[in-house]
């Protein structure tokens, strides 16, 4: 009987950790997504160095795909790139391990490639913990109706 019980209490308190460590992940990957808003509003290619995974890609709200090395070439050319406004809502995190899925609607307005956009897009972007760090290993936008 006794075993049982610390069975029991064992199982519960595993529980509790997984419970905890997954609710702690949800807010680092919030705090990464709201960072993320910051540098792209700062044009702070720091971010993107630091919390990008080496081979990220993402795909846009146009249909084009772009590496991280195309994210930096951008960034760096604020006359043909540059956000004026952006802001997300709706933000949900799903953990799955050492994996985070987030989902939320980004509406901005900036210009991209030299172009001007003002839209409101719904985005998923996935994190994985590399290296002891959670690194975003792709992104994609999906224009909303």
């Amino acid at each position: 009987m006794y075993a049982a019980l610390v069975v029991v209490v064992a199982l519960v308190a595993m529980r509790t950790v997984r419970a905890q460590m997954s609710g702690d992940t949800v807010a680092a990957i919030t705090k990464l997504e709201n960072d993320s808003v910051k540098a792209d509003l700062a044009s702070d290619q720091t971010w993107v160095q630091k919390y990008m995974a080496d081979d990220w890609m993402g795909g846009d709200s146009d249909g084009k795909w772009y590496t991280k090395a195309d994210l930096l070439k951008m960034m760096g050319d604020s006359a043909n790139n540059k956000f004026s406004s952006e802001a997300i809502s709706n933000l949900m995190v799903r953990v799955y391990g050492d994996t985070a899925v987030a989902n939320y609607t980004d509406t901005y307005d900036a210009v991209v490639a030299g172009e001007h956009r003002t839209r409101t897009i719904l985005a998923t972007d996935v994190w994985v913990m590399i290296g002891g760090e959670w690194k975003e290993v792709n992104s994609q936008g999906t224009k909303t109706q």
